[in-house]
């Protein structure tokens, strides 16, 4: 499943939840520094449906009709405990008390790397051309593909699109024809993505080395997806109103694992400051650890590093400051 686009004022879904994937022939897509989509070869195409597809897409509206009457009952709700300006001082302790609460309603997905049947060897499989990811934070679905990418050791550069987006949205609008979410593209294989079921699925075919999902990933996000997004009172689910609307030269990069309270908190201001950044993941048992290492000297988690001033950190208070400081639209003035 996937989530449609929701209205900054109004929070109804103005998209359905049709599952589908896109293809393009020639597919060779990367995004530009003005976020604009180039070397763009041939006309994007949506693969037929057939009988079978079409029961899908029924059910996927009934599912959509469901979502959206709970999604226009949670945004106002959301927002209205969301806690204000998120740069402003926090109370840390309940930050990390919630953010942790969120973790062990996710438990055990999205925390080490899956090895299924191939025990005690590099199962990682990181593309040549990393994979690209339209997502928002707090949207459950994404957090689906998110924790099937850290169980699958990837690298992927993150896109993230707010409520009040300026820029990924439209990208994903103009390219798969609605802003639905999340919105895989990998352009090792030529292709680009809805829901995030097909996308689980499509992710572990591709790059799982014969692993399948751990259980219970695929069918946990109904019962249990929600609970992250209801704890953190939809952080990261919408455009900060003070971020610069200039986009930073080069992506910020994050060492995280989807499932790490205190990168979730960082995760919910890139995605607030709508920041592309590199996402690596690097979950227990990942072969990223030693690149971690030699980067901070620590295993520990979050990391970011900014190539656009140098800066790099690994405490997540200062990251968040830093986050705010440097990327808002005073600061670009």
């Amino acid at each position: 499943m996937s989530i449609s686009v929701v209205d900054s004022s109004l929070c109804h879904p103005t998209a359905s939840f049709p599952s589908s994937m896109v293809h393009s022939n020639r597919f060779s897509k990367r995004i530009s520094g003005n976020g604009n989509w180039v070397r763009e070869r041939r006309r994007l195409y949506v693969k037929s449906s057939n009988s079978e597809g079409k029961k899908e897409e029924a059910a996927q509206k009934s599912s959509s009709n469901n979502t959206s009457s709970f999604l226009s009952f949670l945004c106002p709700l959301l927002k209205a405990f969301s806690g204000g300006d998120p740069s402003q001082q926090r109370n840390h302790a309940l930050e990390v008390a919630t953010s942790s609460l969120a973790s062990v309603a996710r438990l055990p997905w999205g925390s080490r790397v899956s090895t299924g049947s191939i025990d005690n060897q590099d199962v990682s499989s990181n593309p040549p051309l990393r994979l690209q990811l339209f997502e928002f934070e707090a949207c459950p679905f994404c957090r689906r593909v998110r924790e099937a990418m850290t169980e699958l050791d990837l690298s992927v550069e993150v896109y993230p699109c707010p409520k009040g987006s300026i820029r990924h949205r439209e990208l994903v609008r103009r390219s798969g024809g609605k802003e639905m979410f999340p919105f895989l593209v990998d352009p090792n294989t030529e292709t680009l993505m809805y829901e995030s079921g097909d996308i689980v699925k499509y992710l572990f075919k591709q790059y799982g080395n014969g692993r399948g999902p751990s259980t219970g990933l695929l069918e946990s996000t109904l019962f249990t997806g929600w609970m992250p997004t209801l704890l953190r009172a939809g952080r990261g689910m919408s455009l900060w109103d003070k971020a610069s609307t200039d986009l930073p030269p080069k992506m910020l990069e994050l060492f995280s694992y989807e499932n790490n309270p205190y990168s979730r908190l960082v995760r919910e201001a890139l995605c607030e400051l709508e920041l592309p950044y590199v996402l690596h993941n690097i979950g227990e048992g990942s072969t990223r650890m030693k690149s971690l290492l030699n980067a901070s000297g620590s295993n520990k988690v979050p990391f970011l590093v900014d190539p656009n001033t140098g800066v790099q950190l690994g405490d997540y208070e200062k990251i968040l400051a830093y986050l705010f400081k440097t990327y808002s639209s005073a600061a670009s003035a």
